[in-house]
């Protein structure tokens, strides 16, 4: 095959004492698409940051086109054509899809931006690539999706002929994740050489060339396609063999503990608007919401949690109104809740792990006005060990933990709480198959202790794997409910697209 187009050889990055990528190693060829995998914490977006120049290298050589590489910013990157969409997306909501795209690299016709010649150059990577943007529309009006799409087209245009796609599918329905694919496809087909960073093993083995596996900031190996499969590649990024099959108890549901009954809010896009919307949750029951996202899941939970304000409606919890509570309010009528964006709503990333694991208990670590620094680093130890937080410091700021392992801080806090109802959006999002399996399993758990949960999510394995009941969202409603039994991808993908199914009655 071509020889390597990047090559990345004993690569070092130290964050203190922290040893994030220890002697690894990548090379990427021209016209393939090469995953990176890796447990959250094993290196592998740090390897494709110090390709980008987002940080600078301790030890080891990077060329790129054949050429090494000293010091490497994002700007020479760029030059070199080397792009990267982030998983937090680079983009200004207010600005629409086409300012993004060439800001700061705007056509000028003399002093005066050229807009027609913006519009050709966007149009044409619309047409060849199969893109679906809408360049008018500002970005906050759009689908995360056609965010990502925007992404990509915006570092094409700046002459990128190698991709890096940190977790591309991490915040993609699966519909979105498809034409993810196909995009990726028709770019592969012209010549450009994609690195694709994730832990999402079946996605990997569809789309790649090559898969490259770090574990602890080390590559364990390289493998060709049809030199791999699921359970190799798991055993490779673990360590260990791991199992996704859920141990699921049959579920035994008590008395109602959520109860929404005719709710009707606001939404972000017309779309998600709550429309007359009516569920319930009982003890020792996981109720899955399925649904393409920005159908309303996330303003019903806002509902649900203080967050966002009923007009019509009202909701109990464990018998008590809660309608237009504050959140803190309704967590002490007994919700907990592990929110669908950790970073905005469930951490303060500047703090502490153990600050962060007793947020909801300070009234307990608290004596005559003083908090209790010694039962706080006891407690907070105890939970990095029983939820295998990594590194195992609780004293470490959370800001260095990587997306699994932060979002097990937050799992952690919630689950210990003790509470009637628990909330879970999107619990496993962005984090490695060893996580999911912990997360998982720890649902499970909490279930089987009689604790209602409401589980939001955009993996459908994970909905029929956890859920004892389905219910469906499209445009803000319930548009189907049935028990697990009854469900599969098909039936579910026809519900969450709006379609209908025979002899199914539209739902509460």
């Amino acid at each position: 095959m071509n020889s390597p187009i990047i090559e990345m050889r004993s690569i070092v990055k130290n964050f203190g004492d922290v040893k994030a990528v220890r002697g690894a190693s990548f090379d990427l060829r021209q016209g393939e698409i090469h995953s990176l995998i890796g447990e959250n914490g094993a290196g592998k977006s740090t390897m494709m940051k110090l390709l980008y120049g987002m940080y600078d290298r301790d030890g080891g050589d990077i060329s790129v086109g054949g050429a090494q590489m000293g010091r490497i910013t994002p700007k020479l990157a760029i030059e070199k054509g080397v792009g990267m969409v982030h998983q937090e997306f680079m983009l200004v909501p207010e600005l629409t899809v086409l300012e993004n795209i060439i800001l700061g690299f705007e056509p000028r016709k003399g002093m005066v931006l050229d807009l027609p010649k913006a519009r050709a150059m966007v149009q044409r990577y619309i047409d060849q690539y199969d893109m679906d943007v809408q360049m008018n529309k500002r970005v906050n009006q759009i689908s995360v999706g056609e965010a990502q799409r925007v992404e990509i087209i915006k570092i094409l245009s700046r002459g990128a002929n190698v991709l890096i796609l940190d977790e591309p599918t991490a915040v993609l329905t699966p519909q979105e994740a498809s034409h993810l694919f196909e995009i990726l496809e028709n770019l592969r087909r012209d010549g450009k050489s994609i690195v694709f960073i994730s832990h999402r093993l079946n996605e990997v083995m569809e789309i790649s060339d090559r898969v490259t596996v770090m574990r602890r900031g080390e590559t364990i190996g390289t493998l060709s396609r049809g030199e791999w499969d699921y359970g190799k590649l798991a055993r490779m990024m673990i360590g260990r063999e791991v199992f996704l099959n859920v141990d699921k108890k049959a579920s035994e549901p008590g008395k109602p503990v959520l109860q929404v009954e005719h709710l009707w809010t606001s939404g972000e896009k017309e779309i998600s608007k709550i429309r007359d919307l009516s569920m319930e949750v009982r003890a020792g029951e996981i109720v899955g919401i399925a649904g393409i996202d920005g159908n309303g899941q996330s303003e019903l939970i806002e509902a649900i949690t203080g967050l966002r304000r009923v007009e019509k409606g009202r909701i109990l919890l464990d018998g008590t109104d809660v309608t237009n509570g504050s959140p803190e309010a309704v967590r002490r009528a007994g919700l907990a809740h592990i929110p669908e964006d950790r970073n905005l709503r469930g951490l303060n990333r500047s703090m502490s792990i153990e600050d962060n694991m007793v947020a909801t208990k300070l009234r307990e670590f608290t004596k005559g006005g003083m908090m209790d620094r010694s039962a706080i680093r006891r407690y907070a130890e105890e939970l990095v060990q029983r939820y295998d937080v990594r590194p195992g410091n609780p004293q470490m700021p959370t800001s260095s933990l990587s997306g699994g392992n932060a979002q097990k801080v937050v799992v952690a806090r919630e689950v210990e709480m003790g509470a009637k109802l628990l909330v879970a959006s999107q619990p496993t999002r962005g984090v490695d198959i060893g996580a999911i399996e912990s997360i998982e399993a720890i649902l499970e758990e909490v279930k089987a202790q009689g604790v209602a949960v409401l589980l939001v999510s955009a993996d459908l394995r994970e909905i029929l794997s956890l859920s004892d009941r389905i219910l469906v969202m499209y445009e803000g409603r319930i548009t189907g409910s049935m028990p697990v039994d009854e469900a599969n991808e098909n039936t579910l993908g026809i519900l969450m697209m709006g379609g209908s199914l025979e002899g199914k009655e539209e739902a509460r």
